[in-house]
């Protein structure tokens, strides 16, 4: 009995990295192939879709892949940063890369899971971000347009605010 313990504790170990799905490059929707990747502590709340994050003993800025949420001189800028820092504030995350490793201003572009949250597909959900497409990081675009939609249709978060109303999913 001894024995196989401390292989099943080995293997709930590495399983503890896995969250969710794997973004699928290119703009498909994704697959069935859990998701892997850094696990970091969030030092501090930036808004809506900013984190720093302590990273190989460093504070690294990270912007969320596949949305955003209002600035800091929009309407519910408050809630949606409200929102992130509930769901990730102090916490262990999981950062996962889609294509590029950082965006012009030198921050990380990641996928955030927390606890088994997608936080990027909740706060979409929750409608308190807009869906965007960032070339090439696009492997979730279609499952964050979904729940978009479900937001509108529900009037969740921002929306109706109607600060999402641009018709557009470029910036």
């Amino acid at each position: 009995m001894r024995r196989m313990i401390i292989p099943i504790l080995l293997l709930c170990a590495a399983c503890s990295f896995t969250y969710g799905f794997e973004p699928a490059p290119n703009g498909s929707s994704g697959g069935s192939a859990p998701a892997t990747g850094e696990q970091v502590t969030v030092l501090r709340v930036i808004d809506g879709d900013t984190i720093d994050v302590q990273r190989n003993n460093e504070t690294e800025r990270v912007r969320y892949i596949g949305m955003n949420t209002p600035e800091r001189d929009e309407p519910c800028y408050a809630e949606a940063t409200r929102a992130n820092a509930a769901l990730v504030e102090g916490k262990q995350v999981i950062l996962v890369k889609d294509t590029s490793e950082t965006d012009r201003y030198g921050r990380l572009l990641r996928y955030i899971y927390v606890g088994g949250v997608f936080v990027n597909a909740r706060l979409v959900e929750e409608g308190y971000a807009e869906v965007v497409s960032y070339p090439p990081d696009t492997g979730r675009f279609t499952d964050f347009r979904q729940l978009e939609q479900q937001a509108q249709a529900a009037n969740r978060g921002c929306h109706p605010t109607g600060i999402f109303n641009d018709n557009s999913y470029e910036r």
